[in-house]
């Protein structure tokens, strides 16, 4: 039998391997979350999350300071706060003086070369825990862009360099341009959450911020699993409002939805390898079912293949170690 294609011939080496590699990985493609408490001199574990921590702003910088060594340049920062600073129109989400606004610009004196971007969304400054204002147990729609607004802006006067509007809200990207616009931050990037989808592989990521609904379920303004073609219509939305990057929210279930968006948009699109998907991995590594480091990098690559030009991810720092041997 003569073969006149033998694929194999590509595969013959570690050197013709790479030659022909398709997708890239570099620690360029990374976006950190980071979660921050108040006080000082604290770092404590997130029991779901192994390797995660909560920082205060102390040990933050130092955290900060050795990923940018590392050659992490991007963070997004999450605040969990004790519910004496919650209340139903999350207030202290848009305070210049609170936790979230000072680390914000304490960070960029410190760091300037640091991309920083932020979350928008009521939930970790709501006593009700969710991403809206609740008014009789429902989720006001338009009442809540103000709040986000008011947050934005807040950021951006701090020294974000993007704003990452989280909350699902319709009508909040275009809200949230004009608001920045119309204060004389231009330059200041959104990047939203177009398909976040009502997952269960959120759980860890509530247990670090303590940021559960108090009653029900997000799954009136966060999308149906179920759907594809939604994602494109709320993507569209968002494109047109004035988003610099749409992200896809989580990402392994979710690699379809990277790819459709990938195909469909002209901007960056981004994916959130979410805290689920971390604890998956350390729980199974941990127990010798996978193999922690092999079975990262094949995930993060994954994600990229599918289209996503930057991937939020709880890996950062290890996968960073790993891509400088």
């Amino acid at each position: 039998m003569m073969l006149t294609r033998r694929p194999r011939r590509n595969r013959k080496s570690a050197g013709i391997r790479q030659m022909v590699q398709e997708t890239i990985l570099t620690v360029d493609d990374f976006i950190f979350p980071l979660f921050m408490i108040e006080g000082e001199n604290k770092k404590e574990e997130i029991p779901s999350m192994p390797g995660i921590y909560r920082y205060t702003l102390d040990h933050l910088m130092v955290e900060i300071g050795e990923c940018l060594d590392l050659g992490i340049k991007s963070f997004c920062l999450f605040p969990s706060l004790g519910e004496d600073k919650k209340d139903s129109m999350a207030t202290e989400g848009s305070n210049p003086e609170g936790l979230y606004q000072v680390a914000l610009s304490s960070i960029k004196e410190k760091y300037p070369e640091a991309v920083l971007m932020t979350d928008v969304a009521m939930d970790p400054y709501s006593s009700d825990g969710h991403d809206g204002i609740v008014k009789e147990g429902k989720i006001i729609n338009d009442e809540t862009l103000e709040v986000l607004g008011k947050m934005a802006l807040a950021q951006a006067k701090a020294g974000a360099d993007i704003i990452g509007p989280s909350d699902m809200m319709d009508g909040r990207i275009g809200y949230i341009r004009e608001v920045l616009d119309d204060n004389g931050y231009t330059d200041v990037s959104i990047m939203s959450y177009s398909a976040k989808y009502a997952s269960a592989f959120y759980g860890p990521f509530r247990d670090a911020l303590d940021s559960a609904p108090k009653f029900g379920d997000k799954k009136t303004y966060q999308m149906d699993p179920a759907n594809v073609k939604e994602a494109l219509i709320e993507a569209e939305l968002d494109y047109v409002e004035g988003a610099d990057f749409l992200m896809v929210k989580p990402a392994l279930s979710y690699l379809d939805i990277i790819k459709t968006l990938s195909d469909n948009f002209d901007i960056p699109i981004t994916a959130y390898n979410v805290s689920g998907e971390y604890a998956m991995l350390k729980a199974a590594a941990q127990n010798g079912w996978l193999e922690n480091d092999k079975t990262m990098m094949e995930m993060l690559l994954s994600i990229k293949r599918a289209g996503a030009s930057a991937i939020l991810t709880y890996f950062a720092k290890e996968a960073a170690v790993l891509l400088k041997k």
